[in-house]
């Protein structure tokens, strides 16, 4: 085993842990130990791969989770996410330590939206105000009013006077979804979650006429195409909630593939089917979210290494519109 302060060294800095784990440890065992130890808490979204699943304390989408992470007690927060999901937890939680299982863990959507950029584009329509979703950095969160998540972002801009004029972003597609949806005419920032747009729109119609009776079920960062062909539009947990209330026995599910863990343990006795994204493999997995391992989550807990760090200027900024969010969303139920 390499040296304890360089291995420790090399995960706070590379954000994962270069050494060697004894292949006999119960990781799972030793995570549930580490947990009652530190008064530590695991997060998890949907998206992570089963075995993290299975060992988190709480597992949900990006507003299940920030919802869960204002109300914690634990001393320690785990997320088991991208990056942003882990700032905002640290944003919620000042006194808490806040980790991630590997620093790399980023997110498509969340780097296309470059808080400078962002800027400049929002200093071109004075009067507006701007709700952003969720899968952003903390700087754009600052520049934010409201944040939103595909949950509750429909309710949200439901909410607000028929003449406000609104930026949305990052997300175009979810914005356009919402426009579509709700006949208001908000101004979108380019933006795009790589998963959800590479889904093929050929290989879905020809899934669907293999699968007649098999139900569609869309995630609505998807492209317009694709959100056409869909039985029903909804966040990941309006996806997994669905499965549930309709009596359709096949499924063919069009975001990230970790939900299907979820939907397979609800639904024993139905068939979920990955919907095939633009390019030579059979699922669609998100290359940051799968970074996370057990392994990794393992180590992370036993070194409280990578810590999300974040000066408190941008916390106070970032946290205006999230408090907003959660405001709204317990207003409406959600």
């Amino acid at each position: 085993m390499a040296d304890i302060n360089t291995a420790i060294l090399h995960l706070s800095e590379k954000g994962f842990l270069d050494m060697n784990i004894d292949p006999e440890l119960d990781l799972f065992a030793e995570i549930e130990k580490l947990k009652k130890e530190k008064n530590a808490i695991i997060l998890a979204h949907y998206y992570q791969e089963p075995d993290i699943q299975d060992v988190a304390d709480f597992i949900g989408d990006s507003l299940g989770l920030a919802q869960k992470a204002e109300k914690t007690n634990a001393d320690m927060i785990v997320f088991a996410g991208v990056h942003f999901m882990a700032e905002t937890a640290k944003i919620l939680n000042p006194g808490k330590k806040v980790l991630l299982p590997d620093l790399k863990a980023g997110c498509s959507l969340s780097d296309s939206a470059p808080p400078a950029l962002f800027k400049a584009f929002k200093d071109k329509y004075p009067g507006h105000i701007v709700i952003t979703y969720i899968n952003c950095s903390a700087g754009m969160k600052a520049l934010s009013d409201i944040i939103c998540t595909s949950s509750n972002a429909q309710r949200i801009v439901e909410g607000l006077p028929a003449d406000q004029r609104i930026i949305f972003a990052p997300d175009k597609n979810l914005g356009a979804y919402i426009n579509k949806q709700t006949g208001r005419n908000m101004v979108l920032w380019n933006g795009a979650c790589m998963v959800h747009e590479i889904f093929s729109l050929e290989k879905l119609t020809r899934l669907k006429i293999r699968h007649p009776k098999a139900k569609v079920i869309a995630h609505p960062e998807c492209e317009e195409p694709i959100l056409a062909l869909a039985d029903y539009i909804g966040s990941t947990t309006g996806l997994l909630n669905y499965t549930k209330k309709d009596p359709a026995n096949e499924f063919i599910v069009v975001t990230e593939t970790g939900i299907l863990h979820q939907m397979q343990k609800l639904n024993p006795g139905k068939t979920f089917i990955p919907a095939p994204p633009n390019n030579s493999c059979a699922c669609n997995d998100c290359p940051h979210m799968k970074l996370n391992t057990l392994e990794k989550l393992y180590l992370c807990l036993k070194y409280e290494l990578p810590e999300i760090t974040m000066d408190e200027e941008l916390r106070l900024a970032a946290k205006k519109p999230i408090d907003k969010m959660l405001e709204l969303s317990a207003q409406y139920g959600l």
